[in-house]
């Protein structure tokens, strides 16, 4: 019986010849949104097969998570469209979005690689999370006062995503964009000229964003100001930037940091609350949540280090009279070791012939782990007893 270095080794061996046996690979590019039964390509001809290896090997198509959205023709040597997809549901904002699969034979057994890569088409626009936004603003604010708008959200990529901004009218506000870290912008109002009461007591304004394809597709929303009377103080937070962590695992309600600002003035002008400002992600909003008068920040909801590894959230601090002030929170969310490794076997011999070479590959398996880092790299070894007869 083999000891457990020889199985070790045996197990190096075996993923070596696995790599070898791999001849070919072959990579098609189509758009998002195919109807069923349209065709990705001759994967036959592109890969020089004859048609009826296709049949005397059974040739497959292999899944890592055994979604069936490609299939194929062993009579023409086709790969249809099994099921339509959708970019966006796929791949969200991850650019290039590919699906991987594998075509497997039989006798003697081979593994192609085939990479598909759904390219975006401008089928979603440009749309905020509110239906409109309130502002009350004190007419003693002075020019380069900024107020933080919602950016809006796009759920395409590349020039379909959203590219610019307006705000109508525009002879007392202008836009300034910020540049986040994930590539979005966010999107602040700043005043340009003081407002004045007593002349116009509100303003209504709008505000459009816009994509970049052939077809440009916008959305707008409302921008709604009531104008007070002066408020000499802004509220001013205590940092400009918070910085924090938290474990995937951590349960709803579990504080991430507290945040604070200051205002000068008196009375109810002194008075200040918080709030999460608008953002691109939709999901923020259900995942954190802040206590509008100690400022403590919370979560309300579960995050997954394997989809979203930090977050930016903007925090605005507002006063009673009007004036407001704005802070950005960032959390880094820590990876921990929460997936299993999977073990799928791709195809196997039921039977070995006696006089085998060594080296016959008599098994394929596809090993992997969703988790980041150490905590999904994987080891394989070979145990158990053998038995022979």
């Amino acid at each position: 019986m083999p000891g457990p270095d020889a199985m070790i080794r045996h197990s190096v061996l075996f993923f070596t010849l696995l790599i070898h046996i791999a001849r070919g690979q072959v990579s098609y590019s189509i758009p998002e949104e195919m109807s069923k039964g349209s065709i990705v390509g001759n994967i036959a001809q592109d890969l020089g097969l004859d048609l009826q290896r296709l049949k005397s090997g059974k040739a497959r198509i292999f899944t890592r998570d055994n979604t069936e959205y490609i299939e194929l023709n062993r009579n023409t040597g086709l790969l249809l469209i099994r099921e339509k997809m959708d970019r966006e549901s796929l791949c969200a904002k991850t650019t290039p979005c590919a699906l991987h699969i594998q075509m497997i034979l039989d006798n003697p057994m081979e593994l192609y690689t085939i990479t598909i890569e759904i390219m975006d088409i401008n089928d979603n626009a440009p749309s905020f999370q509110k239906k409109d936004f309130s502002f009350e603003i004190s007419e003693s604010a002075v020019a380069g006062a900024g107020f933080m708008l919602g950016g809006a959200f796009d759920a395409d990529v590349g020039t379909n995503d959203l590219q610019n901004y307006s705000l109508k009218p525009s002879n007392q506000f202008r836009l300034e964009l910020h540049n986040q870290a994930d590539g979005s912008k966010n999107v602040e109002m700043i005043l340009q000229r003081p407002l004045d009461r007593e002349t116009q007591s509100s303003l209504t304004l709008l505000l459009e964003a816009f994509d970049g394809g052939d077809s440009v597709l916008s959305g707008t929303v409302q921008i709604q100001i009531t104008v007070l009377d002066n408020n000499d103080n802004a509220p001013v937070f205590t940092q400009k930037v918070y910085k924090t962590t938290i474990r995937e695992n951590a349960p709803k309600g579990t504080v991430l940091t507290v945040v604070s600002a200051s205002d000068a003035d008196e009375g109810s002008n002194s008075v200040v609350t918080y709030y999460i400002s608008d953002t691109v992600n939709k999901n923020v909003a259900d995942i954190f949540l802040i206590n509008e008068k100690s400022g403590e920040l919370t979560l309300n909801g579960q995050v997954d280090y394997e989809k979203v590894n930090y977050y930016e959230l903007n925090i605005q601090a507002k006063d009673q009279g009007g004036l407001y002030n704005a802070c950005k929170v960032i959390i880094d969310v820590l990876d921990i070791n929460d997936n299993l490794p999977s073990i799928q076997i791709l195809s196997s011999s039921h039977s070995i012939p006696e006089g085998s070479n060594s080296g016959t590959v008599v098994a394929m398996l596809n090993v992997d782990d969703l988790d980041s880092g150490v905590n999904g790299q994987v080891q394989c070894v070979m145990n158990g007893n053998f038995l022979l007869k």
